[in-house]
């Protein structure tokens, strides 16, 4: 009898799950019905359609803007992800405008970036690995340095990279990094910390004048690996000079001769590159090593600025190592992330 009286109800107008489904159906039917027979759906939002065909050029072609205008390729290609947030607006104007054609042009833009960018979404993690490795760009202005090292060490980090670090506060990060890295080597404004033995310690000349860049190889269980660690210089947008970004694209440019030039078949970059894995002026960096986050994270990985991540400038770069997952570290006293990553050395291993 119950039974009956709830299929009465529901029949009549109650709440079950038919009635839900009843109410979705006519919201879908009021809202072509708005469309159908309207021979302006065609005509209408021209112009929306054109800006999403536009737009997905724009993502398309990125490689082919020039940088001889304020370097403006580079400026795209650093925040390139970001320009799918319009696909979604496009799609709003669209049925605000009631306007097919425009519908199927935002089409191009969004099957554009997916192409671009839909393989970072996915899960690519997986378990193992033998190296845990991370890095951050701890800030010079940073007024709890003892306490962003302990948090950095809190990873479970194997060997840690830090760049910006003043004279002053070197002291601070060695004493507290001490009780869990046995070794360690600072180089002008940046340093390593590590679990295993590091030789062959050195200054790696970016063409800077002073030193924000290093290299050591490090005696892991599993084998010795080179590790960089760079700070490449700021870039800056200005109304007057576009990107500035110069002196950024001639230090990428002696890092990458370094780690080109690099002796052991492993090696690992750790630092601020101060760009992105899309910014073509990283390219003799990039070209000849793999991303871990875009190998084995899952997401885009930004890492600045801390209080609302837009790029992922702190980069883990990786040559004859296999990536096996790939993360973001919670926010600490800097305008930074830190960013870490568990890779496997010994690729041999089954």
């Amino acid at each position: 009898m119950a039974q009956q009286a709830y299929m009465t109800e529901t029949d009549n107008g109650g709440s079950g799950p038919d009635r839900r489904g009843n109410r979705f159906r006519r919201l879908l039917g009021r809202l072509a019905a708005g469309w159908r027979g309207d021979p302006r759906i065609w005509r209408r939002g021209i112009v929306t359609a054109v800006f999403a065909v536009l737009l997905a050029l724009v993502m398309l072609l990125h490689a082919q803007i020039p940088n001889a205008i304020g370097n403006l390729g580079s400026l795209t290609e650093t925040f390139l992800p970001w320009i799918g947030v319009l696909v979604p607006l496009l799609v709003l104007v669209a049925l605000v405008r009631k306007s097919a054609t425009a519908l199927i042009a935002v089409l191009l833009p969004a099957v554009v970036w997916l192409n671009l960018f839909g393989g970072l979404l996915s899960d690519k993690t997986s378990p193992g690995g033998d190296l845990t490795i991370a890095t951050h760009n701890v800030n010079a202005d940073n007024t709890d340095p003892s306490g962003t090292a302990r948090d950095v060490a809190a990873s479970g980090a194997d060997v840690v990279a830090l760049e910006e670090l003043t004279a002053s506060a070197v002291p601070v990060y060695e004493k507290a990094l001490r009780p869990t890295y046995k070794y360690h080597s600072v180089q002008g404004t940046v340093g390593l910390w590590s679990k295993y033995p590091l030789t062959g310690v050195k200054a790696v000349d970016i063409k800077l004048g002073w030193t924000r860049a290093m290299r050591a190889a490090v005696s892991t269980p599993s084998g010795e690996i080179a590790v960089y660690v760079a700070h490449l210089p700021s870039v800056r947008v200005k109304l007057e000079a576009g990107f500035t970004a110069r002196q950024r694209d001639k230090s990428a440019d002696a890092l990458g001769e370094a780690i080109a030039d690099e002796k052991l078949p492993r090696s690992v970059l750790l630092g601020d590159l101060n760009g992105t894995m899309n910014d073509r002026a990283l390219n003799a960096v990039t070209s000849q090593m793999r991303s871990t986050q875009g190998a084995a994270g899952t997401g885009f990985g930004f890492s600045w600025p801390a209080s609302f991540p837009m790029a992922r400038i702190d980069q883990i770069l990786v040559k004859g190592i296999e990536p096996v997952t790939s993360w973001t570290l919670p926010e600490t006293g800097s305008d930074h992330l830190p960013v870490a990553a568990r890779v496997k050395v010994d690729t041999t291993a089954s």
